[in-house]
């Protein structure tokens, strides 16, 4: 899987994208992560990517020029699946679709920054609006990570046990079950008996009776859906 990752300011990504799952998914060719500064695509000598907007109004604008420059020059290198747009105002990120985009192939992740994009460019430079929450945060660099990290755990061979992102909250719908490990009794607290007795059947019967029960506790309207 290829990932494009256009913005400007490329200091955000560069931490996260070098540690944990990230870094070894990189490592191992699985997938190829690449940081794309808007500002090498800038209209003039002071790399300039945003302005006012028009009708006036508080905050910058990033403008289309730039956008369109560097959506154009990655096109010429290769097909992409998805061009993703991250906004506030996107259809909400969840399970579903982290599942549906690590089918995919190539994908270009756009962040928003200061008052966001010319409209032109969600009208006709992108394919899809993707939000991590009903919340505003200070770019869209850190919802590219958060959709980023969804993505490229999913990928086949990519975490250690294959089966581990399989067994996820919210994949069946489903927040995942309780989880113990040693010590069996910590001071008097002590692990349910069905998870120490070795007898499979019961303990995934355990696990999916808790889930359910979480859930309701929880998050009610999963069950709805």
């Amino acid at each position: 899987m290829r990932i494009d990752i256009i913005t400007c300011l490329p200091g955000l990504l560069e931490s996260p994208l070098h540690h944990s799952i990230l870094k070894r998914a990189q490592e191992k060719h699985l997938v190829d992560i690449q940081i794309h500064d808007l500002r090498d695509y800038s209209i003039n000598r002071q790399r300039q990517v945003d302005d006012y907007q028009y009708g006036g109004g508080a905050g910058m604008v990033l403008m289309i020029e730039p956008i369109d420059k560097c959506i154009t020059a990655l096109k010429k290198e290769r097909e992409y699946d998805e061009i993703i747009y991250l906004s506030p105002d996107g259809e909400l990120l969840n399970q579903g679709i982290a599942n549906e985009l690590s089918l995919k192939q190539n994908l270009i992740l756009l962040c928003g920054h200061y008052k966001g994009v010319d409209e032109r460019v969600r009208e006709h430079l992108i394919s899809r609006e993707i939000s991590i929450g009903d919340y505003v945060l200070s770019g869209g660099e850190f919802g590219a990570i958060v959709l980023t990290d969804a993505i490229v755990r999913l990928i086949p061979r990519v975490l250690s046990d294959e089966t581990s992102a399989l067994s996820d909250s919210f994949q069946d719908n489903l927040i995942a079950p309780p989880v113990y490990t040693r010590p069996a009794d910590y001071k008097g607290l002590k692990v349910p008996e069905v998870l120490v007795s070795g007898h499979s059947a019961k303990i995934e019967e355990w696990r999916l009776n808790r889930s359910i029960e979480r859930t309701r506790q929880r998050r009610p309207g999963l069950l709805n859906d």
